[in-house]
C-alpha cells in the first residue's frame, strides 16, 4: 500500500465516509442491468488498498467498488 491520498476526478483528497457523487452514468455488470445515473449521490464511502478505487453500497448493489475517475467529492 502507498502512502498516496486516494483523491476523486477533480483532486479533492477522499477520506472514509466521505460523500461523493456520480459524474457519468454508469452500468453495473453482474446486477441485472442496473445503471447508476450521473449525480447519484454515494454516502459513506470506505478506502480500499488501491488509491484508484472506494467501494461503497448504492441503491439495489451492495459491496460496489467504483474508479475515483468517476466521482467527484460532494
Amino acid at each position: 500500500m502507498t502512502d498516496a491520498p486516494t483523491k476523486d476526478s477533480n483532486g479533492n483528497i477522499l477520506s472514509d465516509g466521505d460523500s461523493v457523487t456520480l459524474i457519468k452514468d454508469l452500468k453495473v455488470k453482474g446486477s441485472g442491468g442496473v445503471t447508476l445515473k450521473r449525480g447519484t449521490m454515494v454516502r459513506n464511502i470506505r478506502l480500499t488498498d488501491d488509491t484508484d478505487e472506494i467501494e461503497a453500497n448504492v441503491e439495489k448493489v451492495r459491496g460496489l467498488v467504483l474508479k475515483t475517475d468517476f466521482v467527484r467529492k460532494a
